[in-house]
């Protein structure tokens, strides 16, 4: 299909199909959307399914915020075997017997393996040494020495569902590696685990009630074109829903779009929340969603110690 590249905003909630990397399943919803700019928010492993956010145009100004943004996983576990990419698609360097689990074992690793870890990346991901992706190096058969990388996991939910499987769930934060965490408790049993399937259920303020499959992005195309996909697309704003917001007046709103901040008696109205609104990590102020007096969403802002509201990323309101 050749044609021009179009202006296309907005967010694909995605259910990233197992056996498609996340910068092929981007590629193919680019390319029928034929759109100019493009990218996702936290690669999936082609092992993996489940939410992978799109982000076309005005709507990649968000991205960096959905990178760092918490997520939610379901895996299921194999126990008595250890691969060297820590799932079931490397190769095994070591089977054990699994032994009998205790229900207390299992709340054991949970606390133990809650809250702040220090955590070793697997070599079968896209950090970089020395400007190679690890992945890259592994595929080689070379291993480099990983440092431990701080992360959080929020919650941890263990169940036994075979005498040598489990099922996790798992609230973590960025950076999190969902191999690396199996492969750690596998360790604390004595009978090492690896990852059988992975799936994604929550990217920041998203959830998986809201994905649409890559079977549906196909079927759309086929009965409307580009025009039937844009239809599925979220706005931009839509990943920073839980921000508070404000809406300015028409002289502020105009003056925002040109570099300059609006006074605090420029806001016309306020949602509540900003106490518990996110906060800049520069600069501590907080951060909020702010609309033009139209309704229109103008931009990512912060609002600083004397009440001005300021832009960090301005959107331009479709033609």
């Amino acid at each position: 299909m050749a044609g021009k590249r179009r202006e296309v905003d907005g967010i694909l909630l995605l259910d990233k199909p197992r056996g498609r990397s996340s910068n092929q399943a981007l590629g193919r919803v680019k390319y029928l959307l034929q759109a100019k700019k493009a990218g996702h928010t936290g690669a999936l492993d082609p092992r993996a399914t489940g939410l992978l956010p799109l982000c076309f145009g005005q709507a990649t100004k968000v991205s960096g915020w959905l990178l760092d943004a918490d997520k939610r996983y379901i895996a299921e576990a194999q126990l008595g075997v250890e691969t060297d990419s820590a799932d079931l698609d490397g190769e095994v360097i070591r089977e054990s017997r699994v032994p009998a689990i205790a229900s207390t074992t299992l709340r054991e690793l949970e606390q133990r393996f809650s809250g702040d870890q220090a955590q070793v990346p697997p070599m079968v991901s896209a950090l970089k040494h020395q400007g190679q992706r690890l992945y890259e190096l592994a595929r080689r058969g070379v291993e480099v020495e990983r440092p431990p990388r701080p992360v959080r996991i929020h919650s941890l939910r263990i169940e036994q569902t075979a005498p040598d499987r489990l099922r996790l769930e798992v609230h973590c934060s960025k950076g999190t590696y969902i191999r690396s965490l199996v492969a750690d408790i596998g360790h604390a049993l004595g009978c090492g685990a690896a990852v059988d399937t992975l799936h994604r259920v929550g990217h920041g303020h998203f959830d998986a009630e809201s994905m649409v499959s890559l079977e549906t992005v196909e079927a759309a195309f086929e009965a409307g074109g580009a025009a039937a996909i844009e239809a599925l697309l979220q706005p931009a704003e839509a990943a920073l829903a839980h921000w508070p917001a404000v809406t300015l007046d028409a002289a502020a709103s105009a003056a925002m779009r040109h570099g300059n901040p609006a006074a605090a008696t420029a806001v016309i109205a306020d949602a509540p929340g900003a106490s518990d609104a996110p906060r800049e990590a520069e600069t501590g102020w907080a951060l909020v969603r702010v609309f033009d007096a139209a309704g229109a969403f103008l931009a990512v802002g912060v609002r600083d110690d004397a009440g001005q509201v300021r832009a960090r990323r301005l959107f331009v309101p479709a033609a």
